[in-house]
């Protein structure tokens, strides 16, 4: 099974307002960086979007290490979370509806494929792919042309 380390962030100017996201997915010696933008979003949509995005490339099962800087994101798969929303009918612990649910159900099929583990690191801090994850992210929410979220309609 080949290892892939994945940094993600996401972007968000204005909360909601326009959005961004970035995967950089590393395996051995090849690199790949992904990005894409909406309109009218929420940086926990970004920073959800970004490991779905990059989960999405991967073409066969991988152990894969997800390192983001979204303790919403790590906090969800390691503190089981999710887990517990898809026990409860989509439901927080405070009996209100899950926000994100589509991204939600997108990861965790997604991430059902592969062996997965997410990693905290703090953000703005200096590190390399984490600063280069946020400028990605922000050059795509100030793109032009761009779209609608429809899950953040949705909601």
């Amino acid at each position: 099974m080949k290892f892939v380390r994945m940094y993600t962030d996401g972007s968000c100017l204005g909360n909601p307002g326009n959005g961004g996201w970035c995967a950089i997915l590393r395996c051995g010696d090849h690199e790949k960086l992904l990005s894409g933008g909406f309109l009218r979003t929420t940086n926990n949509r970004m920073e959800l979007l970004a490991a779905v995005r990059g989960l999405e490339a991967l073409k066969e099962p991988c152990e894969v290490e997800i390192f983001t800087d979204s303790r919403y994101l790590r906090d969800a798969i390691e503190k089981k979370w999710l887990q517990r929303w898809k026990k409860n009918g989509w439901k927080t612990s405070g009996r209100k509806a899950v926000k994100n649910q589509d991204l939600w159900l997108l990861l965790d099929q997604l991430a059902a494929r592969h062996t997965v583990r997410f990693q905290w690191i703090r953000g703005h801090s200096g590190h390399p792919e984490n600063e280069r994850c946020d400028e990605a992210a922000r050059n795509a929410a100030s793109g032009l042309g761009l779209q609608n979220d429809p899950g953040y309609a949705r909601e």
